[in-house]
Parts: C-alpha cells; structure tokens; sequence
C-alpha cells in the first residue's frame, strides 16, 4: 500500500466498537434513500405541493414499498454476489443491454448534477450573496475532493451524518400553519385527475423517487463494503452470514427509504400549505421555493429550507459522479471502489472528476439546467425498466445467488415496481411526443 491520503486497512475491534451503533447498522440504503431527496427532488416536490396543494401526497405512500423492493434486491444482488449491477449485466445479459444503459445513465447524472450544483449556488446566493459561478465551482470542487482524497471509511460518515440536512425539511414544515385533517385525507384517499398536468407531474414524481443511479449506487456500495471488511464475504461464498446480512439490509433499506419518502412529504405539505395556499402555483427550482417561502412562512423557514438544498446537494452529487462510475467502470473491467488509492483506479476516479466537472460546465452553456434535467429524468425513465427487469432476472436466479434468490413477496414486489415504472415511461413519452 502506498502512503497517498486514502490509506486504509482491516478496521481494528477499538474503531469499530467507538462507533455509533447508527453506522454499523445503517449504510448503503441510508445514503440511497437521502440522495434520492436531492435539490431536483425538492424541485419537484416543491412543484407537486404548490400546483396540486396535498392531491399528490398519496404518491408517497404508494410508493415506499416500491422503492423500498427494489433498493433492497440491489443491495442482495451486491452483498451476496460481491459485484454491482453493471458487472454481473456485463457476464449474464447481452452486450448491447450495457453499452445502451450506461451511457444513458452517465448522460443523465450529468445532468441531474449540473442542476443540483445550480440550485446549491441559488440557495447559498439567498443566504450570503456573491458570484453564483463562483458556487457552483466551489461546490463542484467540494464534491470531487470528497470522493478522490477522503479515506473510505471516513468518506461514508460523512455521508450519513449528511443525511441528518434533510430534518430541515421537517423543521420548516414545523414552522407553517397545515390543515392536517386535510393532508391525511388526502395522503390514504386518492384524487385522481386525468389533465395533462396532473399526469406529467406524477410521471415526475415516480421517476424522481425511483431513479436507476440509486440501483447501481446502492448495489456497488455493498459489494465495496464487502471488499474492506476483512470479516466478510459475499454470501454466496459465506452463507452462514445469510441471516445477519439480509436482515441489516432490510433494515438499512427500510428506514432509508422511509427517511426519503418522509423528507418528500414534509416538501410536498409545506409547499401545500404555503405557496398553493396563497396562490403560487410554480416553482421552477428549489431555490425559488426557499424564496417563496420567505414572505409566507418567515425568514427562519426560508433560511433552514435553503440550507437544506446544499446539505442534500453536498450528499447527492457525489452518489450521482460515483453510481456513473461504478457503473462504467464494471461494464469496460476497470478497478472500481472508492475505497483504491486514486493511483490503482485512475479511470475511475477520472470519471468520477469528469462526471462532476460536466455538471459544473453546463452552468455555463446556454442549455438551461433545469430544461436538462428533464430529459434527464425522460432518459431516467426509459433506462429504469430494461435494468429493473434485468435486476429481477439476476435476483431469481439460484445459479448466480445461490441460496439467496428473492423470495416470492420481494418478487412480486420487485415486478410490480418494474410495471409502475414501465408505465411511468410510457407517460413520460407521452407528454414529450
């Protein structure tokens, strides 16, 4: 091993044991289902609250068990067969599978980050001012540093403890006066409405909280874990560490999931009871919501809400640079994990880099970021169902999990997701055609 900054080592019982239980028990999925509440997200659920009021509050519900499914049979796939998704595609599915999925997801994170790094320097030019070019250089800078320099395990924390930004979300909705009779009725009982724009909005909805990065991100991250724990291995090699291992994962998964469906209803209700209620009815960005909320909900509620944006931004970039990366680097068989020294992953990382510096630099392009991102989430839905459905095939087959398929619930589960998603695809078209 040679003496760069990431160095690392088998984690001695004296670190392990000084660790809050939060980060033995809570990983991959923890940091999944936080980075799926990212600027965009909030854009999104900011847009759903103020056009529609608590009428699409009922997605959040509807869709946790979706998600909560299909992150848990990724991370199977990645702790049991020690590869992520991308690797295990490149052995069992036809090469063109591969080489159309991963350049679409790679254009796609590039644009969601190019977004998030906008929204990240809006929020912080509302709080302190100054050059919005110069924050998103800053952030984009911050994010990449993070990833390249930080040693593996301290990187993770960093991320969990990141995860603690999205209460701001609670905190703000604290702050604001809801019906609550109201939000309730509506989160159990449906109002469906068959307009353009209700259906376009919860097209958006479903691809936001489902997204295909978070499927190669959360997969990778356990087979990565696998590699630096000395004291595991991949279950189809060690299936005596079956039980404790799906067990952490559904946990890990359960509350990750659940964190990120809490944080989208808490958006989605603020912006409910604020900006739909005083008749603002669109909210292009994140930013421009933590500015709407100023004179409705105060300036506190404003402030915590911004501060929000940045913390779930500084989260997600990264999860978006590192799922592209994982993701190229195991369909072309480079050493991938953030857990190499830069100089034993140089394409890697390069991509990593590369997929943040993109983002940055289509700040400064006339593209609109935010136009950007929504074919983003158009290329999101169309890559979701063939690696949905890939992902499916992996997790029912003895021959590549061993003991550890899915069982009949997670299956049925794990499809049903799959047609939600086929049909959120479909409406996707729909509306752009």
């Amino acid at each position: 091993m040679n003496s760069g900054v990431k160095t690392l080592g088998p984690r001695s019982p004296v670190v392990e044991a000084s660790r809050p239980r939060l980060f033995q028990l809570l990983g991959p999925g923890l940091i999944a289902g936080a980075s799926d509440d990212d600027p965009s997200g909030i854009a999104t659920y900011s847009q759903a609250g103020a056009q529609f009021g608590y009428g699409l509050t009922w997605t959040m519900l509807f869709t946790y068990p979706l998600m909560v499914a299909i992150q848990m049979i990724s991370a199977r796939i990645g702790c049991t067969t020690g590869r992520g998704i991308a690797g295990l595609l490149r052995h069992y599915a036809p090469p063109w599978l591969l080489q159309c999925i991963v350049p679409l997801l790679l254009v796609a994170n590039v644009a969601n980050i190019g977004a998030d790094l906008g929204a990240m320097a809006d929020s912080v030019r509302l709080l302190l001012g100054g050059s919005r070019w110069l924050w998103i250089v800053l952030f984009g800078a911050t994010c990449i540093g993070m990833q390249v320099f930080l040693q593996y395990a301290r990187y993770v924390a960093v991320l969990k403890w990141l995860t603690l930004a999205l209460f701001a979300y609670v905190g703000t909705l604290a702050a604001v006066h809801v019906p609550w009779g109201e939000a309730a009725s509506s989160l159990v009982l449906p109002r469906l409405q068959w307009d353009r724009e209700y259906l376009a909005t919860l097209v958006a909805l479903f691809g936001t909280t489902i997204s295909p990065y978070l499927f190669f991100w959360q997969a990778s991250q356990e087979a990565e874990d696998l590699r630096e724990d000395p004291r595991r291995e991949p279950l189809v090699r060690a299936p005596d560490q079956g039980a404790a291992e799906l067990g952490r994962i559904r946990l890990d998964t359960v509350v990750g999931m659940g964190l990120s469906n809490v944080i989208a209803l808490a958006i989605i209700v603020t912006a409910a009871a604020t900006l739909n209620a005083s008749g603002i009815t669109d909210v292009q960005t994140s930013a421009q919501a933590a500015e709407a909320l100023r004179p409705l909900a105060g300036r506190w509620a404003a402030t915590v809400f911004a501060l929000g944006v940045v913390g779930t931004g500084v989260l997600t970039v990264p999860v978006l640079a590192g799922s592209a990366a994982y993701a190229i680097g195991e369909a072309r068989r480079w050493p991938v994990g953030l857990g190499r020294q830069p100089a034993e992953a140089k394409a890697f990382y390069a991509t990593v880099s590369i997929a943040t510096i993109l983002g940055v630099v289509l700040n400064f392009t006339p593209i609109n970021p935010m136009r950007a991102l929504y074919w983003s989430a158009v290329i999101n839905g169309v890559v979701a169902v063939p690696v949905m459905a890939a992902m499916m095939f992996l997790v029912s087959r003895s021959r590549i999990m061993g003991a550890f398929v899915a069982g009949p619930a997670l299956r049925v589960l794990g499809w049903a997701a799959t047609a939600v998603m086929a049909a959120a695809a479909a409406g996707v078209v729909a509306t752009v055609f």
